[in-house]
């Protein structure tokens, strides 16, 4: 298994927030515990919200403290992109130093040069369109590495600068969680879509 596919899966088994021995990782990708432990230096590194150590296990985080204020990694993500869009201006890069300096280091995903997902940044284009089509219930059609298909995107996750699109896929009449960066385009469909028992998120989340 190629390495950012194996640290995707990794983030895949942590995201129910449990703790998950670094034994118990290697054998369900089939790999070294030495190398479990590259992988999760690799992740905290990139800033994916993860607490634990060897020895112990690990789990990932649901929140980020910044006091007084307590953000989700929903906001966290929103205060990400906007940022992001800002580039290198001056207002960006000092709001940037003045959460590292409140939370005592910095919010997840401003370790780009450690991220272990060399496409990243072509996630990114597609959240607006992601976004706007879960709100609305709106079918896309998305082409790429995980093929041509079309989609209802059902929730949009955020991993330390990685863009997750949970859904049920029309084409395979399955659920998937699609990484942004892999996708080439994202076209919206003129469907809209309802709720259908078997199909929703609650249904997803159940299988958990």
């Amino acid at each position: 298994m190629p390495r950012p596919d194996r640290l995707f899966a990794l983030i895949e088994m942590l995201r129910d927030g449990r703790l998950h021995r670094a034994e118990d990782l290697a054998r369900r990708l089939d790999v070294s515990v030495r190398t479990i432990y590259r992988d999760m230096d690799r992740l905290v590194a990139s800033g994916v919200p993860i607490a634990g150590e060897r020895g112990l296990g690990y789990a990932a985080t649901a929140a980020v403290t910044l006091p007084p204020l307590n953000l989700t990694a929903d906001e966290c993500a929103a205060l990400q992109q906007a940022l992001d869009g800002l580039g290198d201006d001056l207002v960006a890069i000092g709001l940037r130093a003045k959460f590292t300096v409140a939370l005592g280091g910095p919010l997840p995903g401003w370790a780009l040069d450690a991220h272990p997902f060399s496409q990243v940044a072509r996630g990114f284009q597609h959240v607006a369109t992601v976004r706007a089509a879960v709100r609305a219930r709106q079918k896309l059609r998305l082409t790429g590495a995980d093929g041509d298909r079309v989609i209802r995107p059902l929730a949009l996750d955020y991993w330390g600068r990685l863009w997750v699109v949970t859904c049920w896929c029309d084409s395979t009449q399955q659920f998937a969680r699609l990484r942004l960066d892999r996708a080439d385009s994202l076209v919206p469909q003129p469907q809209l879509f309802v709720d259908e028992p078997g199909r929703m998120l609650a249904d997803y989340l159940g299988q958990a």
